[in-house]
């Protein structure tokens, strides 16, 4: 695809450029994250980030559009979502086509099965193809991880938080879907766990990405959501994970009350900030997505924007 049928991204105000757009001749694009990107110094001094060149060079990485595929209508194109009406022979042949994009086969991934809960899943060859080429033997898994080369981790997403772990020391990755009950209830938490209990992972050897999800301006919550978060970061809103609705048009950020039918903005992506940290991971090492999903209607599927009339976008994450 070419770069300039590309639509114009919107970029989230403040946060530093972390991620780019790939676009190779007659290929799918996708989104590569810049931390985890194998760029020489000069290159990425340009984009205000610290990064230890060559420490993510063993694994390989993507983050879906969705343009290139073979879906139609609401799914259009490039669609991985499986259980929203797109034919099963679209959704295998958008896989082989981004596979080829990210050279992967889709015979080495392996597809979540997401049900917004905390239980993470240690795949490896045996795995090679569940949920893409060939059925899954496992259900109710939001995360994944695996020491294993050549074993493609594969969550879907359509504005709930993608969260990429390498752990850069033992040669190990992970990747969870972190929805707003996945967040509170913190799956990254339980994903650190389990690769610090299976490959003896120490937190302060991660490199966390937040991938693109939707952002606070969009996410209005209701005081049941809400109150879930007070519980977990007593000091939401003051950390910005929370920001009250004022009905009359004001953002209150330092406010708080308890009448009904409060409405707040909830940022996910702060909130799983908070989880990597609060598990260990240094903060210098947590790095944030620059995208958010809802505002990029054109270029990612958003169930908020489209109100449930949409696709699902991949992330992908192997050791090569």
């Amino acid at each position: 695809m070419d770069k300039a049928d590309i639509p114009k991204i919107k970029y989230i105000e403040g946060r530093e450029r972390t991620t780019e757009l790939v676009c190779i001749p007659g290929k799918a694009p996708f989104i590569r994250f810049i931390p985890f990107s194998n760029k020489k110094k000069s290159e990425a001094e340009t984009t205000g980030l610290t990064i230890e060149c060559g420490a993510c060079d063993f694994v390989m990485h993507g983050f879906s559009t969705r343009l290139g595929g073979v879906s139609e209508g609401i799914f259009s194109s490039m669609n991985f979502a499986s259980n929203r009406g797109d034919a099963p022979e679209n959704i295998l042949e958008n896989f082989r086509i981004m596979g080829e994009s990210l050279g992967i086969p889709a015979e080495s991934m392996v597809y979540a099965k997401q049900t917004h809960t905390i239980n993470v899943l240690h795949v490896n060859e045996y795995n090679k193809g569940m949920g893409v080429t060939r059925e899954r033997d496992f259900n109710d898994i939001d995360a994944l991880v695996t020491d294993t080369p050549g074993v493609c981790l594969v969550a879907g997403f359509a504005d709930c938080i993608p969260v990429f772990f390498i752990d850069t020391k033992r040669k190990a990755i992970g990747l969870a879907h972190s929805g707003w009950r996945g967040t509170v209830n913190d799956i990254i938490y339980e994903t650190v766990k389990k690769m610090s209990e299976l490959f003896g992972t120490d937190p302060e050897d991660i490199r966390a990405f937040v991938g693109p999800g939707i952002c606070a301006e969009h996410y209005e919550v209701g005081n049941d959501v809400a109150d879930e978060f007070k519980n977990k970061y007593p000091d939401a809103e003051k950390m910005g994970i929370l920001r009250k609705k004022d009905n009359t048009g004001i953002d209150s950020g330092n406010m708080s009350g308890g009448a009904s039918g409060e409405k707040y903005y909830l940022d996910l992506t702060l909130a799983c900030r908070d989880n990597l940290i609060n598990t260990g991971v240094p903060e210098d090492k947590v790095f944030l997505s620059d995208i958010c999903t809802c505002c990029n209607p054109e270029l990612l599927h958003s169930h908020r924007f489209t109100k449930g009339q949409r696709g699902g976008l991949c992330g992908f994450l192997m050791i090569r």
